[in-house]
């Protein structure tokens, strides 16, 4: 058994206890132990895995501590610890586990704290708390994870505020901070992650504001926030993201207006606005987002107009306008957006005619105008749209007759 590389007793439920001998198996590299939900403890014998690189406990539900003596895995690379209800805490000697690159500590509902040891981990590069609803705060120490590039917080609903340090994380590239319902604010050294992509920050319904430092992540490409209710405005310095690709701010009610600098955002290609119910209008040179291809403006019921310029979209494809419900047009230069292939209309009810500028819209392929409850007719430059494939006149219950050009849509 000395030259054993690998063990697998997974799903052995009835398992409490491993022998202290397990210790002397020198070449073992995995161990597996998941689910193996009676297993409590693990011998203190397990620190004589000098070759073990990957130890996997996901789901044993009822381990209550792990020996000291795990931190003399010197070569352990991954430790999966997912699932583990019952683990309270994190011994100080895990902070030894200088190759360790992969923890995964998702669903650990009763551990409150980690170890300040954690910031030795040198080699750590993936840090996964999602569902650690009792863990309360981050150590000072994390800031020391020089190689850490992800950082998995969703659902710490516990979780009140991040470190001032979590700046100093120079590899940082995704950081998801999803649901946690009590953080109020973020650092101002936030704005120091200089290889941050992505920040996720759907559901954190307690913060009031984002600090102007955030401007300052010049390699961010996507920004989440949707249902952050509490969020009233954006900072200017927003505008300062030249890579950034993805906004998604949907289900954010107390938004009533976007900066006027977000029309410098020149790599933007998708704006989610999507159930902006408080949002009162578009910036004037919205037009000037050049890389823009999906525009989602659904339920977005205290918008009155769109602004001009929308025509200056060249790249969009995609322009969703359903429940708009105070849109009483749409401006003539829509007819502009060449490279427009879907429009929703649905349930627009105020909507009252379509420009003749329609007809220009070369590339549409899908006009939807179910439940426009308003609209008496259609222009007779609807059958200039060579591309259209699907036409939804559902529920347009004034629409009296076709324009006879509609005889021209053969792709319909």
């Amino acid at each position: 058994m000395n030259a054993l590389q690998t063990l697998h007793l997974n799903n052995c439920s009835s398992l409490q206890e491993l022998p202290t001998s397990i210790g002397q198996l020198s070449a073992l590299q995995n161990l597996n132990l998941i689910n193996c939900y009676s297993l409590q403890e693990l011998p203190t014998s397990i620190g004589q895995f000098s070759a073990l690189q990957n130890l996997h406990l996901l789901g044993c539900s009822k381990l209550q501590e792990l020996p000291t003596s795990i931190g003399q895995l010197s070569a352990l690379q991954n430790l999966n610890l997912i699932n583990c209800w019952s683990l309270p805490e994190i011994p100080t000697s895990i902070g030894q586990l200088s190759a360790l690159q992969n923890l995964h500590l998702n669903n650990c509902s009763s551990l409150q704290e980690l170890p300040t040891s954690i910031g030795q981990f040198s080699a750590l590069q993936n840090l996964h708390l999602n569902n650690c609803s009792s863990l309360q705060e981050l150590h000072t120490s994390i800031g020391q994870f020089s190689a850490l590039q992800n950082l998995h917080l969703n659902n710490c609903s516990s979780l009140q505020e991040l470190p001032t340090s979590i700046g100093q994380l120079s590899a940082l590239q995704n950081l998801h901070s999803n649901n946690c319902s009590r953080l109020q604010e973020l650092p101002t050294s936030i704005g120091q992650l200089g290889a941050l992509q992505n920040l996720h920050l759907n559901n954190c319904l307690s913060l009031q504001e984002l600090p102007t430092s955030i401007g300052q992540l010049s390699a961010l490409q996507k920004l989440n926030m949707w249902g952050c209710s509490k969020l009233q405005k954006l900072p200017t310095s927003i505008g300062q993201f030249s890579a950034l690709q993805n906004l998604d701010l949907k289900n954010y009610w107390g938004l009533q207006e976007l900066p006027t600098s977000i029309d410098q955002l020149n790599a933007l290609q998708n704006l989610d606005l999507k159930n902006c119910w408080s949002l009162q209008e578009l910036p004037t040179f919205i037009g000037q987002l050049s890389a823009l291809q999906n525009l989602h403006l659904k339920n977005c019921w205290s918008l009155q107009e769109l602004p001009t310029s929308i025509g200056q979209l060249n790249a969009l494809q995609n322009l969703n306008l359903k429940n708009y419900s105070s849109l009483q047009e749409l401006p003539t230069s829509i007819g502009q957006l060449s490279a427009l292939e879907n429009l929703h209309l649905n349930e627009c009810w105020s909507l009252q005619e379509l420009p003749t500028s329609i007809g220009q819209l070369s590339a549409l392929q899908k006009l939807n105008l179910w439940g426009c409850s308003k609209l008496q007719e259609l222009p007779t430059s609807i059958g200039q749209l060579n591309a259209l494939q699907n036409l939804d006149l559902l529920r347009c219950s004034k629409l009296q007759e076709l324009p006879t050009s509609i005889g021209q849509l053969s792709s319909l």
